[in-house]
């Protein structure tokens, strides 16, 4: 068990005293010291009180070791995200990190997503891709650059890289919003996504560009959903054609087929 370490690893990060932390469980100073120090057992009574206080179920105090999560599954912990408490299930990520012990940025190149498909669980695959630091994302989130490919998200062009927040509970993605979903059967994709989990078990996708149709991917084909946060690109997207430029293209474009066609029927 892990009881003793984990609270006084909490303790620490909440920049709170034994003297602290005893009082709000009303308990005796020397109580909460044999805890931490593995001299005395929690009780039942004892170990609700501690999971209340810090927000952390009691599966979570006990059997998971917190010293080995790095500093953004802590302080998604320390948020709320629990996945015994949330009820969600848990979703272990591949990462790695720098010499401060910080998340890397790792980045998936176009030519990396076939092994992605294979190796996105495997810490020495990740170890392999390169990484980088965007200095204005904040430390204590996780996120990952994929390499987008086609026409499919215009005006975002072929070749952009896309960054992402790691999404550990799916129950949390907003529909109209943008994420970039992997599958083993479809892969890495980038699209506008509708939530539908809780009605039907499953995402519906969308793409920017009209001229693809949204397609359904069930939530149990779901291995990782990343957020969007913001592209890199070295092109420059088209401009949008204002609607009144659009409407005399149009009307330049029927007059020019109407001259066409009486000149064919001139022909004849």
């Amino acid at each position: 068990m892990y009881f003793n370490s984990n609270i006084k690893l909490l303790r620490k990060r909440k920049s709170r005293t034994q003297d602290d932390v005893a009082h709000a469980l009303k308990m005796k100073r020397s109580t909460l010291s044999g805890y931490e120090n593995e001299v005395s057992q929690p009780t039942v009574p004892v170990l609700l009180a501690f999971s209340k206080y810090f927000g952390v179920a009691i599966d979570t105090l006990l059997k998971v070791d917190l010293a080995t999560l790095t500093e953004s599954q802590l302080s998604q912990l320390e948020r709320g995200g629990d996945v015994y408490i949330k009820g969600s299930n848990l979703r272990v990520l591949a990462t790695t990190v720098n010499e401060n012990n910080e998340e890397n940025i790792e980045l998936v190149p176009e030519k990396a997503k076939a092994g992605y498909a294979t190796g996105f669980a495997d810490p020495e695959f990740i170890k392999e891709l390169p990484t980088f630091r965007l200095p204005f994302l904040s430390k204590q989130k996780k996120f990952r650059t994929f390499q987008i490919n086609g026409d499919s998200m215009l005006p975002i062009p072929h070749g952009a890289w896309v960054t992402g927040e790691y999404l550990q509970d799916w129950n949390q993605i907003i529909s109209g919003h943008a994420y970039i979903i992997f599958t083993l059967d479809e892969g890495i994709v980038f699209k506008i996504a509708e939530n539908l989990i809780e009605e039907e078990k499953k995402l519906r996708l969308f793409s920017l560009n009209p001229i693809y149709g949204p397609f359904d991917i069930p939530v149990n084909e779901v291995k990782e959903v990343w957020k969007f946060v913001n592209y890199i690109s070295s092109e420059i997207p088209e401009p949008m054609v204002p609607q009144e430029e659009l409407l005399r293209t149009v009307a330049t474009l029927k007059k020019d087929m109407d001259a066409v066609k009486n000149r064919m029927f001139k022909k004849d």
